[in-house]
């Protein structure tokens, strides 16, 4: 029962979002087909180029308070090891899997971390639509030719936020920047309880010399005296610095052993999707969704040899089917 008071409440919450603004750019100017060739082949290298090993960064600050009543938190810097692949490439879809590797206590353990999806002239995203629901959102049809949407996923590959932008070189430096996108609260920030509940925010990919940067600007807002309102900016700049120092192999051996459930789970999502509409599944603070955990702990068998992949698959899939509703 009190889970069903939950759903009534945040089905009420998920129609306090207000529409985005509208997009600043217009089409993309017309080019010719070698152009528009040579572009794509300029777009595709730098999704790819986020592929390898990485030392990572973590650098987020809350700067400027929308309310008096609000001080903003520390800064909060932290990093570690990072290994992205290239788990599926088609050509105008792409998929980079990330992994972190964690030493503790002389022990090397890897946590299966976010996962970013890249399609070439999307017509519709996956998009964050309040709490606990995720709804597809079409792309005008005008704004599609010479565009690339990035859809990220939580551990559990459930989506997480999802947007469409443009690569373009300004100042000599390449970008892909997205529009106005909507995501729920990082579990940095969940775990706290604090006043808001959601970011709108812009993110940028930028290659750099030695791996890449991903900026977000952040508008974190929360639902007061009945509306949604701007609580506080913050500012994030994620480093990836090429880097291999660590057990790589620990990772890729993990991914060897898990890849074919995981497989399995990322097609589980897409149905659920297809089928229900879009994707609605509650929240926890502490893991993303509420079978995050279970969905993980699942591939910690598998890799152990403790649970065949087939029995492994048909539960998670059960889990899935239950934990989420229509959209």
């Amino acid at each position: 029962m009190k889970f069903r008071h939950i759903g009534l409440l945040v089905l009420s919450l998920a129609a306090m979002v207000p529409a985005l603004p509208a997009q600043a750019d217009g089409p993309v100017k017309p080019r010719s087909a070698a152009e528009e060739q040579a572009a794509f082949a300029a777009d595709r290298r730098d999704i790819l180029a986020m592929a390898g090993t990485f030392k990572v960064r973590f650098d987020m600050q809350e700067s400027t308070a929308w309310r008096a009543d609000y001080t903003p938190i520390d800064r909060s810097i932290s990093g570690g090891n990072e290994v992205v692949r290239v788990i599926e490439d088609t050509g105008r879809h792409i998929v980079l899997q990330h992994l972190l590797v964690v030493e503790q206590g002389g022990k090397t353990m890897v946590i299966k971390h976010w996962r970013q999806d890249w399609d070439y002239a999307p017509a519709r995203v996956l998009v964050y639509a309040g709490p606990n629901t995720w709804k597809w959102e079409a792309v005008p049809e005008a704004m599609r030719r010479g565009r690339w949407s990035q859809t990220v996923y939580q551990v559990d590959d459930s989506p997480r936020y999802g947007g469409w932008g443009q690569w373009t070189t300004e100042g000599g430096v390449r970008r892909w920047r997205s529009g106005w996108t909507w995501r729920p609260l990082a579990r940095r920030d969940a775990v706290r309880g604090p006043v808001y509940d959601r970011y709108l925010g812009i993110n940028r990919h930028q290659p750099t010399p030695n791996g890449w940067i991903h900026w977000q600007d952040n508008t974190k807002m929360g639902v007061i005296d009945g509306r949604l309102q701007p609580v506080v900016q913050e500012y994030v700049l994620n480093s990836y610095t090429r880097f291999d120092g660590y057990d790589v192999k620990a990772a890729d051996a993990y991914w060897a052993a898990t890849k074919g459930y995981w497989a399995a789970i990322r097609a589980e999502w897409d149905r659920i999707a297809q089928a229900k509409n879009g994707i609605r599944i509650t929240e926890a603070a502490q893991a993303g969704t509420v079978i995050a955990s279970r969905l993980l702990e699942i591939a910690d068998e598998v890799q152990a040899g403790k649970r065949k992949e087939a029995d492994a698959i048909a539960l998670a899939k059960t889990l899935m089917d239950q934990a989420t509703r229509a959209a």
